[in-house]
């Protein structure tokens, strides 16, 4: 069968380094760093006592007050991302058919913050089990796709992945297949986290995975660095519409950048560790470049996974370099994680946005914070340290990988009408 192709047409971001895709894109071809003090609790006890935080936010400055509070901050981060995506995209939904438009969303955790509260709250009780009416429709990861369907009418296929750190371009991917296939025309697609609190600070802690470099937190995410001592915690959202290019077209839409490709694998391997030869990894660029009917000389620049830790650094390039062979040292390679912090299940749908627009302006965002060269990794591969870069950008690669060993690969190049 003939698949139809997809496009890019809107775009909205909730970062901690922009509240909005522009000044996202603004912070990461300067190189700003995110991270900081946490101000959502008294970390003082906690061992990573810093994090990603979406800066100056108050969420009464985007939603109604009550229609606010009947929301997790994972679906507050959603529905303020997809309203700059919608306005971005032009869409009419007047004019739309709105069986034909659906939304697939991605969280790894969801309504972290809200279980954690009602949890606590009951605890600090009499045993008496008084629980608010809103705590399960908060907490569950779907919820989110459900509030933004409402929002817009969007009848079509309408669920959430999760996938852990994978979420976001699983949803892509997801919402890109419906489309070709014929299923949908229209996707508001990407991903969403809340994940700053106790619990999941805490958590994250107890596994050894964040960073404790508590003296400097601006500089803790340091992807591929000799230094590097695990991952910042971020949060926030990005959105993504999708749109089957002849609809687009038609409307007289914007468009950004073709999404054409995207594979999917498992490294069925560990629950948190890579695959220490990259062997997951590798398989889901090729599947994804096979599925785009690309060959490795096509794609100019990685989005890599890049999470700052010791061994998932290091398996993702041996993974790159077994995939691209000689053209691994004609690529630009970064990770914005080292800006942004990681956004577990949104980290894709962000890193997706920084892989369309460098297709769209030519310009490799920079990967900071380094220092020191890892000698297991090949120093003539050219990871975009500290500053960003212009160059021609005809393809982009985007990687996420998540605990459970979920790997997702998404590939964006230029449009060609």
């Amino acid at each position: 069968m003939n698949l139809r192709r997809v496009v890019v047409t809107g775009m909205g971001a909730l970062t901690p380094i922009g509240k909005t895709v522009p000044e996202f894109w603004d912070g990461l071809i300067n190189g700003v760093s995110g991270a900081g003090p946490i101000t959502r609790f008294d970390a003082s006890l906690f061992k990573t006592q810093f994090a990603c935080e979406i800066k100056d936010f108050n969420v009464e400055d985007y939603l109604d007050r009550k229609e606010a509070r009947k929301m997790d901050p994972f679906t507050q981060y959603a529905m303020i991302a997809v309203d700059e995506a919608m306005k971005d995209s032009g869409l009419d939904l007047e004019t739309i058919n709105l069986h034909r438009a659906g939304v697939i969303w991605g969280s790894g955790i969801g309504g972290l913050k809200t279980f954690q509260d009602e949890v606590v709250d009951f605890a600090n009780g009499d045993g008496t089990p008084r629980f608010n009416p809103f705590f399960i429709p908060k907490m569950i990861a779907d919820i989110s796709a459900g509030f933004l369907s409402i929002k817009y009418g969007f009848k079509g296929p309408n669920f959430v992945t999760v996938s852990a750190c994978a979420s976001g371009t699983n949803a892509l991917i997801d919402a890109f297949n419906y489309i070709r296939l014929g299923k949908a025309d229209i996707f508001i697609s990407g991903g969403s986290e809340a994940a700053v609190t106790e619990a999941g600070i805490g958590g994250f802690n107890a596994m050894k995975a964040l960073s404790q470099r508590n003296d400097d937190p601006q500089t803790a995410s340091r992807p591929f660095d000799n230094d590097r001592d695990g991952f910042v915690l971020g949060e926030g959202a990005g959105a993504i519409i999708l749109e089957e290019y002849d609809h687009a077209k038609a409307r007289g839409a914007k468009i950004y950048a073709e999404l054409v490709g995207g594979g999917m694998t498992a490294d069925a391997y560990h629950i948190t560790a890579p695959h220490p030869d990259g062997e997951g990894a590798a398989n889901v660029m090729k599947f994804a470049l096979e599925d785009a009917n690309l060959h490795p000389e096509n794609i100019d620049y990685v989005n890599v996974h890049g999470t700052s830790t010791p061994l998932g650094d290091v398996s993702e390039v041996k993974a790159i370099q077994k995939v691209f062979g000689e053209h691994a040292y004609k690529l630009n390679i970064s990770s914005t994680k080292s800006m942004t912090g990681h956004l577990l299940g949104a980290a894709g749908a962000i890193e997706a946005i920084a892989s369309i627009l460098s297709v769209k302006n030519n310009i490799v965002p920079p990967t900071i914070n380094h220092f020191t060269d890892d000698e297991n990794l090949d120093s003539k591969l050219n990871l975009t340290f500290n500053k960003a870069q212009k160059r021609e950008v005809r393809a982009a690669l985007s990687n996420t990988f998540g605990f459970g060993g979920h790997n997702c690969s998404i590939i964006f190049k230029k449009i060609e009408e």
